[in-house]
Order: C-alpha cells, then sequence, then structure tokens
C-alpha cells in the first residue's frame, strides 16, 4: 500500500513559527542587553562616553571576528560588502551607541530607559519611510500597550527634553534605521555576520573620533587606572551587552522586522530587575506589571 506524503506546512502555521522563533531571538537579544547597563553606570564614573564605546566596540570584534572566520568560513568575511558596512555601522553603531552613552552619561539609566521606551516607535517610523510599513488597528494597539508598558516599568515620571533626552531619541532612530539596514542590505551574510560587518563601520568611526580628539589634545583616557575589575565590567559590557545582543536583534529582525523586534526593548527594565534580583536584589512589581503590558502589547501587535 502506498503510503500518502505528509502533508505540507500551511502558511499560517509556517509564519506562526517564524513569529515563535523570532521572539525568542528578541527575549534572548534583551536579557544579553539588560546585563550591560549595570556595567556602563559603573564604568562611566571614570570613562568619558567616547572612549568607553571604542572601547566596547573593539572588544566586540575580539570576540565576532574569529567567530565569523571559524563559523561562516573566510570567503565570507573577504566577499563581504565592506565598505557599505562601514558605512551603515559608522552612522548606526558608532554615532548611535555613542549617542546613547551620553545620554546615560548627561541624565541617569533610568531615564535613558524611559525614553528607550520610545524605540518601538522610532522602528515603526523607520519601516513606514524604508519598506511602505501600514499600520493595522492590531499593530497600532500593540504599539501604544507597548509604550505605556515600558513607562510602567521605568516609573514613567517626566523627563525634560534636554541634550540627553535628545541624544537618547537620535540613538534610537539611527539603531533601528541601521538594524533594518543591516539584514536589508546584507541577505548573503548570516546574523554574526551582519553584526560583525557593521560594527566594524562603528569601530572604525568611533576610533577616529578618538585618535582625532587626542591629537588636538583633548584626553579621553579613563580617569582611574584600568584594573581587573574595570576588564570584567568592560567585557559584560562589550560581549554579553553588544556582541551577543546584537547577533540576537539581527536574527530576530530577520525573522519579524525591526519594528516588532523593538517592541521587546521595553521588556528590559524586567530583565534588569531579574538579573538584580539573582545578584540579590529585590523583586519589583512595577517592573513586572510594566512588563506584564509590554507582552500583552506584543501579542496584540504580532496578530495585527
Amino acid at each position: 500500500m502506498t503510503q500518502a506524503p505528509e502533508p505540507m506546512l500551511s502558511p499560517d502555521l509556517g509564519a506562526r513559527k517564524t513569529l515563535a522563533t523570532g521572539n525568542a531571538f528578541a527575549v534572548a537579544s534583551m536579557l544579553a542587553w539588560s546585563a550591560g547597563f549595570p556595567a556602563a553606570d559603573i564604568l562611566l564614573d571614570t570613562w568619558s562616553p567616547t572612549a568607553l564605546i571604542t572601547a566596547r566596540l573593539g572588544m566586540a570584534l575580539l570576540m565576532l571576528m574569529p567567530l565569523w572566520i571559524l563559523l561562516d568560513g573566510p570567503r565570507a568575511v573577504i566577499t563581504a560588502r565592506w565598505g557599505r558596512g562601514l558605512l551603515v555601522g559608522g552612522l548606526a553603531f558608532g554615532l548611535g551607541t555613542w549617542l546613547l552613552v551620553v545620554a546615560q552619561s548627561l541624565t541617569d539609566a533610568v531615564t535613558v530607559a524611559i525614553i528607550a521606551s520610545a524605540c518601538p516607535v522610532a522602528a515603526v517610523i523607520v519601516e513606514m519611510i524604508w519598506q511602505g510599513r501600514r499600520l493595522s488597528r492590531g499593530f497600532a494597539l500593540g504599539l501604544v500597550a507597548t509604550l505605556a508598558g515600558g513607562v510602567i516599568a521605568t516609573g514613567g515620571g517626566g523627563v525634560a527634553l534636554g541634550l540627553g533626552a535628545l541624544a537618547a531619541i537620535g540613538s534610537c532612530f539611527l539603531f533601528s534605521w541601521g538594524s533594518l539596514l543591516a539584514v536589508r542590505d546584507f541577505p548573503l551574510l548570516t546574523p554574526l555576520g551582519r553584526a560583525t560587518v557593521t560594527f566594524a563601520g562603528g569601530f572604525v568611526a568611533m576610533a577616529a573620533v578618538t585618535l582625532g580628539a587626542e591629537t588636538l589634545g583633548w584626553s579621553l583616557a579613563p580617569s582611574a587606572p584600568i584594573d581587573m575589575d574595570q576588564l570584567g565590567l568592560l567585557a559584560i559590557y562589550a560581549f554579553a551587552g553588544m556582541a551577543l545582543s546584537q547577533v540576537l536583534f539581527l536574527a530576530a529582525v530577520g525573522k519579524m522586522g525591526v519594528a516588532l523586534t523593538s517592541f521587546h526593548i521595553n521588556l528590559a527594565p524586567f530583565y534588569v530587575m531579574l538579573i538584580l534580583l539573582a545578584l540579590g536584589g529585590g523583586w519589583d512589581w512595577q517592573a513586572a506589571a510594566g512588563a506584564f503590558v509590554v507582552a500583552l502589547g506584543v501579542l496584540a501587535a504580532q496578530r495585527g
């Protein structure tokens, strides 16, 4: 008796699996990214934002480049669109990341987290301009819920639109734009390759700024000796909070787009609370409530 062929996956089931995979990548990305915030707060006591971002990008590349060569092969590295990568990376992940650290140095981590809750809006605007996204009712409802959850999770007091706030907003737009182009303009690269080639652009841009400042006599060196404690914090900030986080973030963007992936950014305060809880901190019901609202927003947007 001839065995009937196995039924193919329906498009609807395939789409749900793609979304599930994308959400898993996004959650893992935000967990890794959240680990960098406590480290950055300590490092900014003795590091300038420019020097810190240059060192962070350099250490991230020390991790990513060997992995890229090992996993994807030298040919993928040689044939990558390096010119495009340096341009996109320099603007999005050099200037964009620098602006975020400047915002944190001018304000504080909570203020930056509140403003970063607007990143999904920036990502939606970027998709509307570069990809012609049209907002459905469900997606718009999810966006509003995600913003509300982000404000709840961070305590959401009033934020004065000073230089720090403007720097954080600019960072949101640059990061969303760069993440979209990293996926769109490098279709033949894996998420690891996309992160590496664009981070290389960010490092080149920030290294040039740092060298230029030193040449002009503006010392950007840390104000305290670099000891093992600082190197450990820098490793967390670079390896987990940047390299691993960005590879996972771009993997999520490749599955469900930069707008939906950016919704997960508003879960970061909850993840920071979980990390501090594991280190002996207390449970924060406000962060948990905000995370619940954000999760509802993510689900509503994906149904839309």
